[in-house]
């Protein structure tokens, strides 16, 4: 039976928990996830998480923060003014917002803490510092 190489388009059913067992993403209600394998359109321990796995195929893989979305960056963790903070938003812990660097380009963060004089905005990943656990099964190889 053939198995999942580099380069091939595949359909996989996932399940994604943390180590605490809480589930961040599951494909179950929806169609599986489709993507060429080695391409980089998932996170690499995922990518080689797949690879040799055969249609019908179900398994589980650990992947450490750093082969997931990475540690969590200090340097992405940043504090405004609430004087810079628009008037109509009132800002709360955990509120997602979309700020702007100096040449325009827009990115996510959200609010990690709200002090009496400045907002604490965190850019990392939501699953930054996070270890990733999947349990696949194999659906399809294109």
């Amino acid at each position: 039976m053939r198995k999942v190489q580099k380069g091939d388009t595949i359909k996989v059913h996932y399940r994604g928990t943390l180590d605490d067992g809480s589930e961040f993403d599951s494909s179950n209600g929806r169609e599986p996830l489709q993507f060429k394998e080695g391409e980089g359109m998932v996170i690499k321990g995922f990518d080689d998480g797949v690879l040799e796995m055969q249609v019908d195929e179900s398994k589980k893989i650990h992947i450490p923060a750093h082969e997931a979305y990475g540690e969590v960056r200090p340097e992405l963790i940043y504090e405004i003014g609430k004087d810079q903070f628009p008037d109509s938003i009132n800002p709360e812990v955990g509120m997602r917002l979309v700020s702007q660097k100096q040449d325009g380009q827009e990115f996510p963060v959200k609010i990690a803490a709200v002090n009496e004089a400045t907002i604490q905005l965190d850019a990392n990943h939501d699953l930054a510092g996070k270890a990733l656990n999947f349990e696949l099964t194999l659906v399809e190889i294109a």
